[in-house]
C-alpha cells in the first residue's frame, strides 16, 4: 500500500514540474490573472445577467444553491481537508521548492490537498451543468473551459500538484451534485419551480 502511495507521489511531482516548467512571459501573466478571483467578476456578472435573462424572479433560488454549493465547496476543501490531510504546497515542499516556478501571487497557504479553486470552480459548473436545458450546451462548453483554465492555473503558478487539482474537482462535482438533487426535490414539484425546471 505505502508503495503504491510512494508511485503515485512521485508521478504527482513528476507530472506537476512537467507542467510548471513549461511557462513565458505571456502566460506568467495569463496564469497569475486566471488564479485571482476578482478578476473573475465581470465573467460572474455576465453569467448573473445571462442566468435573469432566462430565470427572471427565480434567480434569486439559483443564487441561493449557488451559494451553497460554493460555501459547501470552500468548507470542504479549505475547512476540512487541508487541515486534515496537511499535504504541503509543492511550493512549500523544502526539497522542491526550489526548483517551483511561482507566479507573483507568492507561495500560497501551507497546505494545498484539496485545491479549493479547482472546488469552487468544478462545483459551480456542474450545479449549472444540472440546471441549464440542453440549448445551452454552448455556454456549459464555456463553463467547463473556464473550471480547467482555474484549476491548471494552480499548478502553473506553482501551489497545487496535479493530485490537488483532481481531488478539489471530484469535491467540487460531489458538492453540486447533492446541492442540485436537494435544489431539485425542493422547487420539481412547486408552483415557483415547476415551469423552470422543466425546460
Amino acid at each position: 500500500m505505502n508503495s503504491t502511495l510512494d508511485h503515485l507521489k512521485a508521478f504527482d511531482t513528476e507530472l506537476f514540474l512537467m507542467i510548471n516548467r513549461q511557462h513565458n512571459a505571456f502566460f506568467d501573466i495569463v496564469m497569475y490573472w486566471a488564479s485571482d478571483k476578482l478578476f473573475w467578476f465581470p465573467f460572474y456578472a455576465v453569467l448573473l445577467f445571462f442566468l435573469i435573462s432566462i430565470y427572471k424572479k427565480f434567480t434569486i433560488f439559483i443564487l441561493l444553491a449557488i451559494t451553497a454549493t460554493i460555501t459547501l465547496c470552500d468548507q470542504t476543501a479549505s475547512g476540512l481537508l487541508k487541515n486534515l490531510v496537511k499535504r504541503l504546497r509543492p511550493s512549500h515542499e523544502p526539497d522542491l521548492a526550489p526548483f517551483v516556478h511561482l507566479s507573483k501571487a507568492g507561495a500560497g497557504g501551507n497546505y494545498g490537498f484539496v485545491s479549493s479553486h479547482s472546488a469552487n470552480a468544478f462545483g459551480l459548473v456542474i450545479f449549472l451543468f444540472f440546471l441549464l436545458p440542453a440549448k445551452y450546451n454552448w455556454l456549459k462548453i464555456i463553463l467547463l473551459f473556464w473550471a480547467l483554465l482555474v484549476s491548471y492555473s494552480r499548478i502553473y503558478n506553482g501551489v497545487h500538484y496535479p493530485g490537488d487539482i483532481i481531488g478539489g474537482a471530484f469535491v467540487g462535482c460531489i458538492s453540486g451534485s447533492v446541492v442540485w438533487l436537494i435544489f431539485r426535490r425542493i422547487f420539481r414539484n412547486s408552483k415557483v419551480g415547476e415551469r423552470h425546471l422543466s425546460t
